[in-house]
């Protein structure tokens, strides 16, 4: 059961996010930016009462695994309105959320498409959401895929000056229902299930 208390809390964490990722669109550079924003996560996991990392392995915890970084990750997608259509996104466990399809991003890397459907929280205040699974997944990564963008939590890489949109899979990161089973999150749509290996991102918590 949520407390005021509870509350407070996720203000706080929240609020610490968002500023891990309004460092990262002051920074030119998304290598140097990316070594603080781990290490900003990695502290919060470990001290913080929202923590997504459950109590008793908070104290043991030594940061998050990933991938060294690699700039043929870091991704600028055009963005490609499409007609808005609701989409109900399962959870990994009980509920679902309701989103709403407004764009398709489209990008390229080493020559390989990749193609992803940008979603809208279709809630008060609203906000972009970029999930996305690929061939890693069950394997070195979590079975129900990762995060790039989640504007609503603070999870926001910016954009180009030319509008291009910022897909840095080096930033992809883990829902919290990797980290505990008693949080239940919304899963990539299968129109985010990318046939080829993302060796980019975090990695399977430890």
């Amino acid at each position: 059961m949520t407390t005021s208390q509870d509350l407070v809390e996720l203000i706080d964490y929240r609020r610490r996010v968002d500023d891990l990722y309004a460092a990262i669109r002051q920074q030119s550079d998304l290598e140097d930016a990316w070594w603080p924003w781990r290490a900003g996560r990695d502290g919060l996991f470990a001290t913080h009462p929202q923590s997504p990392v459950s109590p008793e392995r908070r104290t043991d915890f030594e940061g998050m695994a990933f991938h060294e970084y690699d700039p043929s990750w870091c991704l600028a997608a055009t963005i490609e309105a499409v007609d808005d259509e609701t989409v109900d996104l399962g959870h990994s466990g009980a509920g679902e959320t309701r989103f709403v399809r407004f764009a398709t991003l489209r990008a390229e890397r080493l020559g390989e498409a990749i193609t992803l459907d940008a979603l809208w929280l279709d809630a008060y205040g609203g906000g972009i959401f970029v999930p996305f699974r690929d061939a890693t997944n069950g394997d070195t990564t979590y079975g129900g895929g990762r995060y790039v963008l989640d504007a609503a939590k603070g999870a926001d890489l910016g954009a180009l000056d030319d509008g291009r949109l910022v897909l840095d899979l080096n930033y992809a990161y883990h829902p919290s229902c990797a980290h505990d089973a008693r949080f239940s999150c919304p899963l990539a749509p299968p129109s985010n299930r990318l046939a080829m290996r993302v060796e980019a991102g975090e990695l399977m918590p430890r």
